[in-house]
């Protein structure tokens, strides 16, 4: 959420900024409802105040005067309650707009429609030379036993998968692996729940606009589609000390997403499913540009370090405007290079939003006399099962086995071959 005093200052601006997210907001009309509101806000507090007065005026009153200084407050009560509910209406609307307001995103942000008029930025890593034709994950996987698709659609419905023996190993040597890269950095680790409530969404930024991505339980709550939600709603309604700052938070869960927008797309294999976990960068610092970009590049390169590390070849891009979400200010998203496919593969996105989050979220610190919102940031470090399909496609061998990245060994020294292992 933006401050109401900026977008005020800064009509036309924001108007830009939703055409570049290609985002519909009707601004005209928000700040149509702020007059009205700051209207009736100063109709109210008048209001009070003669109330206020007509009661002290009442209390020194004869009998004779107090019977007409009562019929004239009845009035004033009648006036001030019909105030409040205009009031009460507008702030309702004006609310529901505000929720719809984006972001600025950064200057150095390509302008385009979707993520396929995104930049590249750079290629890092050797493409594996194969001496005959790399299989696609499904293949390799399946063929082996190390994945069930067929079982888990029988289980949990479409999109739905088991993993097995060296696979499902796999899968905790790289959270274990992202664990020990950060928590050297001196990032504090955190398990954090998937069942959220509506307020962390609200506040992170996932709602409203997000909700058909989200399963939503029979209460009312959500679960989460990254840790991220979880771990800024920890800060929630908190004032921090600017000595504290910057948190960094290593974030894990397990993540749901309906993945309602991507129907006929990814429909096979482990790219898009509706259950992962992810292991999540998240920092909350002051409230500078400098600093938050300071951070989106650090971020960045944890990532970059962590998928070198693994010799897995990939790409980064800038996400162009039409690829931001409604808070972020600027994402790269790291592709790492998939054989089986002939193509880069999302598997990051590192994002940073200024105090978008935190506005909405009500994160503050104290500096000096001030209070300030601060600003936060996110990234991927691992979400699985996705990058599993980088790793078994750029590692495989011949007979259809896998090799364990040498970063790895510590955790699965063996080569996977099949779920039995």
């Amino acid at each position: 959420m933006l401050d109401i005093k900026f977008i005020r200052e800064n009509a036309d601006l924001i108007k830009e900024a939703a055409r570049k997210k290609r985002l519909k907001v009707d601004l005209d009309q928000l700040l149509k409802l702020d007059e009205a509101r700051l209207k009736l806000m100063k109709q109210i507090e008048d209001a009070r105040a003669k109330q206020n007065l007509a009661n002290s005026e009442i209390t020194k009153a004869d009998p004779t005067s107090r019977v007409s200084l009562i019929l004239q407050m009845t009035e004033l009560k009648s006036g001030l309650a019909k105030l409040e509910g205009e009031l009460k209406s507008v702030i309702t609307e004006w609310k529901k707009l505000m929720l719809e307001v984006p972001n600025v995103p950064d200057m150095s942000v390509p302008e385009g429609d979707s993520d396929a008029d995104n930049v590249e930025l750079k290629q890092a890593g050797e493409k594996p030379n194969f001496d005959f034709t790399p299989k696609s994950h499904l293949d390799l996987l399946g063929d082996s036993g190390l994945a069930d698709f067929a079982r888990g659609a029988k289980v949990s419905g479409f999109r739905g998968y088991f993993l097995t023996g060296g696979a499902m190993r796999l899968s905790f040597a790289l959270w274990q692996f992202a664990l020990d890269e950060l928590i050297a950095q001196g990032f504090t680790p955190m398990l954090v729940p998937a069942l959220v409530r509506p307020e962390p969404f609200l506040g992170t930024g996932y709602l409203p606009q997000g909700a058909e991505d989200l399963y939503k339980t029979q209460d009312g709550d959500y679960l989460s589609g990254t840790a991220e939600v979880a771990t800024m709603g920890y800060f929630m309604d908190e004032i921090l000390t600017p000595e504290s700052l910057p948190k960094k938070i290593v974030a894990f869960s397990p993540c749901f997403r309906r993945e309602a927008g991507s129907h006929g797309k990814d429909t096979k294999g482990l790219i898009l499913v509706h259950e992962f976990f992810k292991v999540e960068q998240v920092v909350i610092c002051q409230a500078s540009h400098e600093e938050s970009v300071k951070w989106h590049e650090k971020l960045l390169k944890n990532a970059e370090n962590f998928v070198q590390k693994l010799n897995l070849p990939y790409r980064v891009v800038t996400n162009c405007t039409g690829d931001l979400g409604l808070g972020q200010v600027k994402k790269y998203d790291i592709e790492v290079w998939s054989p089986g496919e002939n193509r880069y593969r999302e598997t990051h996105s590192i994002s940073y939003f200024h105090d978008f989050q935190t506005r909405r979220l009500n994160i503050r610190y104290k500096n000096g006399e001030k209070m300030n919102f601060a600003h936060s940031l996110n990234g991927t470090l691992v979400a699985t099962p996705r990058l599993l399909v980088g790793i078994v496609e750029n590692y495989q061998n011949a007979d259809g086995s896998i090799r364990v990245p040498e970063v790895l060994k510590k955790y699965l020294n063996e080569d996977i071959a099949s779920g039995n292992n």
